[in-house]
Order: C-alpha cells, then structure tokens, then sequence
C-alpha cells in the first residue's frame, strides 16, 4: 500500500511464565503490553504478522488458525481480562446471561445449576447481585470491569491475561480484585498481568518485566524490583520514583513513537546516563537492556 509503514510494535519479547506464578508487565501506555496480549489470543489485525513462538498448555497459539484458537484456546486455555470491558459485553444482553452461556459453554453448568453459580461467579469478585440483570449501558465503569474478570475467571483457564484489570475502581475493590486473582494464580495457574498501577502490582506479582518502546528492558524478581536493590534500568527506577509515595518525579521527555524509534537504545534520548555507546541497541543480558544498569548490589 502506498504510504504504508512498516512498525514492529512488539520486538524480541521473550519470557517463561510458570504455573502459579503472576508475571506484572508495566510501562507507558504505547509501549507494546497491550499488543503482547493480543498476539497471544490472535486478536491482532488482519495486516499484523507474528514471528517466534509462544507455547500455552501445549499449544502454540501464535502458530495456531483461528478455528483451534476460537474452540482450544480463548477461554479455555488463556482467559482474558480486556482493557475495556464495556467493548467487550454484548450491549442487548444482561449479565447475567453473559454468566450463564459462558458457565454453560466452559464449565458445563447444568441448567438447573446456573442461578448458583452465576451468583457465586460474581462473588468471586464483589460484582453486587442486585446488578446481575443490569445491561453493560447501565454498569459503571468499575463495575464493567469486574463483570469482565469474573467472566475470564470462569474457565478456570491454565493462564489469564489480565489487561488493566483494575481500571475505574477504588482502591478497595483494587486490592480485592488483585487479591482474587492472587488465589486464582495460587491454585496452579499463570497469570499475566499488564498494568500501570505499581501498586497493584507489588501486591501481586512474583516478577516484574518492564517494557519500554516494544521491548523488555527489565526483568526481575518483584520482591528487588520494589524493594532491594531496586530496578536497574533507568527508566525502571524512573517509573519508580514517579509515585507519590516516592519521589512523586515523573520521567523526563516523551515516549518515542514506535514508528519513529531512534536508532540504537529508545530510551537513550530521556536518560541521564545516556553515552556515545547507547548509539548501539543493548541487548537484555542478565534481567536487563542498558549500557549503564546500576550495579545489581547497590
């Protein structure tokens, strides 16, 4: 097509992710997280193209046509919490029907059985019953979203893509919803969780990957991401140091457009540590992608 560009979104991302473990994928927005889970449910656009692999309970879903991904894998195999959950229910239908075909189509919930655990469904993340005959116009925001976690919840999925999941609600019903999807990944699930709220995060995560411009650049365990040493990247510890808890200073400059990367590392043009050797990419290369990490001791 004339005119068209070529934007690699999402570049050499790679990562294992075991049961019962929580994986907190954080950055900017625009850096690519969302993307990474789409490619995972083959929710890209006709025009994106996957290379690499990405194996799911035995199942490569990047290779896979969307017969096998539809009938194997969405909500079977991988169970998602979509960024915006109010595109994502069927405005004509209320929730409870949304409850009830999928209990029924993943869980095979007798008929008999549905009000129960449509009910018990919806406890799992404080979604309040009287709302279960709502429709998806009359929910707010908060409560959109809970309807969409419970939902994912429902398939009991080997791993859950949890997208934002904690948009639009308190910070209450934050801690309550992480705190589920805690116990879900605790039972002997994976669970991958893309989020800015760091807070939410470190409540949750047993590690921590940082994306910056499409890529990692940091991956570590949570436990020294928050705590320490800390993170050794750059724009790691900057996101750090932006909440108001610490030092409440935001990152300077803007992130790059994807389309419009500079050569060499993408984060080079904000950091104070930047050198004529940040003109080359870094490679990730023990947990991290910087020329000049802070020392993983100090």
């Amino acid at each position: 097509m004339r005119g068209a560009r070529h934007i690699a979104a999402v570049t050499d991302a790679s990562f294992d992710l075991a049961a019962g473990e929580c994986l907190a994928l954080v950055g900017e927005s625009g850096c690519g997280k969302s993307v990474l889970a789409s490619a995972l449910l083959g929710l890209l656009p006709g025009n994106a193209e996957t290379a690499g692999s990405a194996v799911v309970d035995g199942i490569d879903v990047l290779a896979a046509d969307e017969r096998a991904l539809a009938r194997g894998v969405r909500g079977r195999r991988i169970g998602l919490v979509p960024q915006s959950p109010a595109a994502h229910l069927t405005p004509v239908r209320t929730v409870r029907a949304h409850f009830e075909e999928t209990l029924r189509a993943l869980s095979g919930t007798p008929r008999r059985e549905l009000r129960a655990a449509t009910e018990a469904a919806a406890a799992r993340v404080s979604f309040p019953p009287g709302h279960l005959d709502a429709y998806p116009h009359e929910l707010s925001g908060g409560l959109a979203q809970r309807a969409a976690t419970a939902l994912a919840l429902i398939g009991d999925a080997p791993l859950l893509l949890a997208d934002e999941p904690t948009t639009g609600l308190d910070r209450d019903l934050v801690d309550r919803t992480v705190d589920e999807l805690r116990r879900h990944t605790d039972d002997g699930r994976a669970l991958l969780m893309i989020t800015h709220d760091l807070a939410a995060a470190e409540r949750i995560a047993d590690r921590v990957a940082v994306m910056y411009a499409g890529r990692i650049v940091e991956l570590t365990g949570a436990s020294a991401f928050f705590g320490s040493p800390g993170p050794r990247h750059p724009y790691a510890r900057g996101l750090l140091a932006a909440l108001p808890e610490r030092d409440f200073t935001p990152v300077p400059g803007m992130p790059p457009e994807l389309g419009d990367l500079p050569g060499g590392c993408a984060f080079a043009p904000r950091c104070a540590s930047a050198t004529g050797v940040c003109g080359t990419p870094p490679a990730l290369t023990a947990g991290v992608a910087c020329h000049h990490p802070a020392a993983p001791h100090g």
